[in-house]
């Protein structure tokens, strides 16, 4: 196999599977110099493509989530947003990119770092109210910078522990419990009046959605699996989704999503312990089948529950 197919470092195939499998003449003997652009050009179109669903399934999650927040509650929206989104499409396309051990041990980091996640809101909710008297362009920036710094900054304390499959689950969850308990006098509002999804507001929303995820996801192949799974925990699809619904509808939703986001994040949790052991046993495409199942029934376990305590 060529060296255009080698990972530097690691002597493992990249992308030799695909384009052989087009079965295109690539491989003419005497034509090095063209085996190898030919070999590069199949490099260059399967970027483009796996760039394209990156984007599409980007685009599809923010703008359900901001309908949702729109026509059910922010309440509701911001629970789904701690679901598995954006960081499955992380670790899904670490498996599908480099490997599925890579996107494996990744997994147990993103686990962890949805504490670096919760900072990430907690930093958003607090600078938002501190710069509430700025305009609103102003404010959206400050807190979105804020967030990532404190994001970022708690992600590089993370990466450095070492991390097992006990300490991936306790960590965030103990973490999932205190940023509970610190937004507990968050009030819930809803929203009142619906901004209409005119093409213009959709391609808004489409544009920064796929931008945020397309950089977020592009630079785990960079990294390592570390740093990579604390990527996949970044919230590429909840920034984009917090900021559409702060310009449109002010703070007071943004604030009620960032509460509830936490009570999400337990089916996370769950989807990341679960690629860490399936993606290797079984593939990225049933491993990732079998961690949404555990994931979606943690969630509806749990969340069936906040009713009836709500009504007692």
């Amino acid at each position: 196999m060529g060296d255009w197919y080698l990972r530097a470092g690691t002597g493992r195939p990249l992308f030799a599977w695909r384009a052989r499998g087009r079965g295109l003449p690539c491989r003419t003997p005497g034509q090095h110099e063209k085996d190898r652009w030919c070999n590069v050009q199949h490099i260059i179109e399967l970027f483009q493509w796996l760039t394209l669903v990156k984007m599409g399934t980007a685009v599809l999650m923010v703008v359900l989530l901001s309908v949702l927040a729109e026509a059910v509650s922010p309440k509701f929206a911001g629970i789904l947003s701690g679901y598995p989104l954006g960081a499955a499409i992380g670790l899904f396309f670490m498996g599908l990119e480099i490997s599925p051990g890579f996107a494996a041990e990744g997994a147990l980091y993103t686990s962890v770092g949805l504490i670096a996640t919760q900072v990430f809101a907690y930093g958003y909710y607090r600078i938002s109210v501190v710069a509430g008297s700025l305009r609103a362009g102003l404010n959206i920036l400050l807190s979105s910078l804020a967030g990532t710094a404190g994001f970022l900054a708690a992600a590089s304390i993370l990466s450095l522990l070492p991390i097992s499959r006990i300490s991936a689950v306790l960590l965030p969850s103990a973490s999932i419990v205190l940023f509970i308990f610190i937004f507990r006098h968050v009030k819930d509002v809803k929203i009142q009046k619906r901004v209409g999804m005119n093409p213009k507001v959709l391609f808004f929303r489409s544009a920064f959605a796929a931008c945020s995820i397309v950089v977020i996801t592009s630079t785990a192949g960079l990294v390592g699996p570390a740093w990579a799974g604390m990527f996949a925990a970044f919230p590429i699809t909840m920034l984009p989704f917090v900021v559409i619904i702060h310009f449109t509808y002010g703070p007071g939703p943004v604030y009620s999503i960032l509460k509830s986001v936490h009570k999400g994040l337990g089916s996370l949790v769950a989807y990341s312990l679960a690629v860490s052991f399936c993606y290797p046993a079984c593939g990225i495409y049933g491993g990732t089948a079998v961690a949404y199942g555990l994931a979606t029934l943690y969630l509806v376990a749990t969340q069936v529950k906040f009713p009836l305590h709500a009504r007692s």
